[in-house]
């Protein structure tokens, strides 16, 4: 996407929006791999294993969505300023704090609840046996991974500017996904 809008919009070097987009996302990846082992035990793996669910959102949801932001800046391009590249950067960085630190205290205490380092963390067990997260990122907010997931889509969108409301339909969704709405 990058090249494309070098191409499309007949530029010399990509839009600060496209790059910051793409390094975002290059981040994301980065995490991931560099964290794999978190991520084998992730409830998609666990629970719901390998079949279509996996397959097709590792194929094909996951790219389309994720590359929406990026997709929408080769035909409109933005031109941002540096406070408010600043401030993108910013809640990029908290929002990477977050999610980071959540995820691996999630994965610390599902590998070895009983870890001398995670002495300070409380935890409830559950009807099925397990225990449950409710202090440290767990005592601020119901899920901390969730919520570092939604500034990530965020931060990824808003460099697209607010004309359109695709690039920020991975945000709306995934707002849709995480945070249901409760029965009475």
């Amino acid at each position: 996407m990058l090249l494309a809008e070098m191409k499309v919009q007949e530029r010399g070097a990509p839009s600060l929006a496209m790059v910051l987009v793409n390094s975002f996302q290059l981040l994301y990846v980065m995490d991931a791999l560099w964290n794999e082992e978190a991520l084998l035990n992730t409830m998609d793996i666990i629970h719901n294993g390998f079949g279509f669910m996996l397959a097709f959102g590792d194929l094909v949801w996951v790219p389309f969505t994720y590359s929406l932001q990026a997709f929408y800046l080769v035909s409109h391009p933005q031109e941002l300023s540096w406070p408010l590249v600043s401030v993108i950067i910013v809640l990029k960085l908290c929002d990477y704090v977050i999610f980071r630190c959540a995820n691996s205290q999630k994965n610390a205490f599902r590998k070895n609840p009983s870890d001398p380092k995670l002495t300070h963390l409380k935890s409830i067990h559950t009807s099925t046996g397990k225990s449950l997260l409710v202090s440290g990122w767990w005592g601020f907010v119901r899920h901390p991974n969730y919520l570092g997931d939604l500034i990530m889509a965020l931060a990824w969108s808003l460099p697209c500017g607010f004309s359109h409301l695709l690039p920020y339909f991975y945000v709306i969704y995934f707002t849709g996904v995480a945070c249901p709405p409760r029965s009475p």
